[in-house]
């Protein structure tokens, strides 16, 4: 799963992703973005805008958004009526450096975080919807071999070449390739979620 992880500047997404900035949307760097939190994405043609972390699907009518909708099982999207519409035609693309996982171990659990192996800012594959607001979702998987000793499961992170498919519903999830990974134990604070500073990603 995917619960805290780090988001790129605003600048960043530039340079990384070859887009636009929309006139007076700011966004700093983050280093322990918890859900609920407003995050950027990328629309369809790379659009850069701020959404929630916490998918509200455009039909929701209770008071309160849907519960844990930050993550969205790849296996389910395509048929669960929570991910199906926004699936089929309204994804996005996640941006960040890096995300933190929790390794049970004796006594507790561990966090771990998680970065491509060239240190290269990269896209989780996600879904959004723009009414009431716009939110987004982060697409999960069964871990890979790298990181199945940390957790069972992690965000289906999208190769460089597979972004535009994504976007434009080209590719499914469980044709999503695999891009090389690394981790290493981390400090505890980041169990905290209004900690947020580079030493967060540091190996412990």
């Amino acid at each position: 799963m995917c619960g805290r992880y780090v988001t790129p500047d605003i600048a960043e997404i530039e340079r990384a992703f070859g887009v636009t900035r929309t006139p007076g949307l700011l966004f700093p760097r983050h280093f322990n973005v918890a859900p609920t939190a407003q995050v950027p994405i990328l629309r369809r043609g790379r659009e850069l805008a701020l959404a929630r972390w916490g998918f509200i699907p455009y039909w929701w009518s209770k008071p309160k958004p849907p519960a844990s909708a930050f993550n969205a099982r790849a296996e389910d999207i395509a048929t669960k009526p929570l991910w199906r519409d926004a699936y089929r035609e309204s994804r996005c693309l996640i941006p960040a450096a890096g995300w933190y996982e929790w390794q049970a171990v004796v006594g507790g659990k561990r966090p771990h975080y998680v970065y491509r192996n060239d240190r290269a800012l990269f896209c989780f594959a996600g879904v959004m919807s723009k009414r009431p607001m716009i939110s987004c979702a982060i697409l999960t998987r069964p871990a890979s071999t790298q990181l199945s000793a940390v957790h069972a499961r992690m965000p289906l992170v999208l190769p460089p070449d597979a972004l535009d498919a994504w976007l434009e519903g080209a590719i499914d999830a469980d044709e999503v390739g695999p891009v090389e990974l690394a981790h290493h134990p981390v400090d505890p604070r980041v169990n905290t979620a209004n900690e947020d500073d580079e030493a967060l990603t540091r190996p412990a």
